[in-house]
C-alpha cells in the first residue's frame, strides 16, 4: 500500500525526507528556530525547494546557522557571501540575516529564548488545523506574529514567511488529515 503524504510532497526525494521528517514536527530548540526563519527569508519570492536543494550550502556559508556568528558578520564575511553561488545571492536577504540574527539575541535577551517569545503566541503548543476558517485563524496570527517580529527589527518576516515558518516548525499542524503524519506530529 502506498504511504499517503500531503500534496504538495510529490515524489522528489528531497521533498520526501523532508515532508517526513521534518516539516510540522514542533521545534522548540532556538538554534533550529533561527535555522528555519533564516532559510524561510531566503524562501521569500522562490520555491522552497530551491532554498532545501541549497540548504547544506547554506549551512556552510553561515557557519551551520550559529546566529551569534552571524550576528557578528562584518563587510568582508558580507563580500564573500554575496559571491557564493551556492546560496541564494541576493543583497538583501543577506543583510537582513545578519540584522536578524542581532534581533534574534534582542528577542533571547527579553523572553529567556526565542521558543519562549515565539511559541508564546500559539500558548505554547501547536494548532492543529482541521476545518473551513483555519486559514482566516492563521492568518491574521501571522499578520500578527510578522507585525510583532518587524517591530523587534526583524526583515522579510512577512504574514507569508512567517505562516511557513509556523508550519515548518510545527506551531501549525498543516498535514492534511489523510497524510500519515498528520496524527503522527
Amino acid at each position: 500500500m502506498d504511504t499517503i503524504r500531503c500534496g504538495w510532497v510529490g515524489n522528489d526525494s528531497l521533498y520526501i525526507l523532508y515532508h517526513d521528517t521534518e516539516w510540522g514536527v514542533p521545534v522548540y530548540d532556538d538554534a533550529k528556530i533561527f535555522e528555519f526563519l533564516l532559510l524561510e527569508t531566503f524562501q521569500a519570492g522562490l520555491s522552497w525547494i530551491t532554498v532545501l536543494k541549497k540548504r547544506e550550502n547554506f549551512r556552510r556559508a553561515l557557519d551551520n546557522f550559529d546566529y551569534r556568528k552571524i550576528a557578528s558578520y562584518g563587510q568582508d564575511k558580507f563580500d564573500t557571501l554575496i559571491k557564493d553561488a551556492g546560496i541564494i545571492r541576493n543583497k538583501l536577504k543577506i543583510r537582513a540575516t545578519i540584522s536578524n540574527a542581532i534581533a534574534f539575541m534582542e528577542v533571547q535577551k527579553e523572553f529567556g529564548s526565542f521558543s519562549e517569545y515565539i511559541w508564546g503566541f500559539v500558548d505554547g503548543k501547536p494548532i492543529k488545523n482541521v476545518g473551513s476558517n483555519v486559514s482566516k485563524v492563521n492568518t491574521r496570527l501571522s499578520d500578527t506574529i510578522s507585525k510583532d517580529l518587524k517591530k523587534r527589527g526583524f526583515k522579510f518576516v512577512g504574514t507569508t514567511v512567517v505562516y511557513a515558518h509556523m508550519q515548518a516548525t510545527g506551531m501549525v499542524n498543516d498535514h492534511t488529515t489523510d497524510c500519515f503524519r498528520y496524527s503522527e506530529v
